[in-house]
């Protein structure tokens, strides 16, 4: 077995090969695992996304996102147009004493989540409850928007 087995080909400055084959992907990840800069890490600058479900009915959109740890000020919603944005910043300090020892930990990552809806929001509709965690969004639809259900008379010939 050679080096070049071993070494990650972007370490070794060896082209990709020709396919994507698992050898290709297996490089890749180690690449990425060997060569990222760890100083963001240990600074405790993680980055954080939410979890959103979204769910579309006949009048309106549910949007529900998991924001755990996260106070009421911590996020923010905004609108423009047809865009909804929902970012915030997650902010973790845990300290503890033992034996005269004090120990000190603190995370910290912003978020921003943007959807295109497929009208224009009117945020003076739009509902919003934080409970426990999970912030939900009620869109209405639009007038226009709104499916129209008719009934289509049938002729016998």
């Amino acid at each position: 077995m050679t080096a070049n087995w071993i070494v990650p080909r972007r370490a070794a400055r060896l082209s990709r090969p020709a396919f994507f084959g698992p050898q290709w992907n297996l490089d890749r990840f180690f690449d990425d695992l060997l060569l990222t800069d760890r100083s963001e890490c240990a600074a405790g600058n993680r980055s954080f996304s939410p979890v959103v479900n979204i769910e579309e009915t006949e009048n309106e959109l549910r949007v529900s996102a998991e924001l755990p740890g996260l106070a009421e000020g911590d996020f923010e919603i905004t609108t423009d147009g047809d865009l909804l944005t929902i970012k915030g910043e997650k902010k973790f300090e845990s300290t503890s004493e033992d034996e005269g020892r004090k120990r000190t930990e603190r995370s910290r990552g912003s978020f921003e989540r943007n959807f295109r809806i497929a009208w224009e929001i009117d945020s003076e509709t739009v509902k919003a409850v934080y409970k426990n965690g999970v912030l939900d969004l009620v869109i209405p639809k639009p007038e226009e928007e709104q499916p129209q259900v008719r009934t289509i008379p049938v002729t016998v010939s």
